[in-house]
């Protein structure tokens, strides 16, 4: 279970790394959707999940190295907005869970009117 300020901490960054973002002059990026953050080790690493439904594997390859590039001014961002004294590390993670869930709704609407039919 995690403490209460830990869950605040991931709420925020939720909210602040989008807007930092949209603040980068890569189209690519700057509209990219997150999802979620883990943070681990107190505030030290953030795991960050971003929306990889519409991307192929080589995109989201490049999208994590742009990510990868661009940390430490979303980490700048987040310090600024924050006051933090220390920032997590980012990390960067395509996250396949609503391509997953739309395919698995699928295959119960085929069992379904399979189930009509006979």
């Amino acid at each position: 279970m995690k403490s209460i300020n830990l869950q605040r901490t991931e709420s925020l960054l939720v909210e602040l790394i989008p807007q930092a973002l949209g603040e980068l002059n890569d189209s690519r990026i700057n509209s990219l959707a997150i999802l979620a953050v883990d943070c681990k080790n107190g505030k030290y690493d953030a795991r960050v999940y971003f929306d990889a439904s519409d991307y192929s594997k080589d995109e989201i390859k490049v999208l994590e190295s742009l990510l990868k590039k661009a940390n430490s001014r979303i980490k700048s961002f987040c310090l600024n907005a924050t006051g933090w004294y220390k920032c997590p590390n980012f990390t960067f993670l395509a996250d396949h869970t609503l391509e997953n869930e739309i395919k698995i709704e699928n295959l119960f609407k085929k069992i379904q009117t399979h189930e009509k039919e006979d």
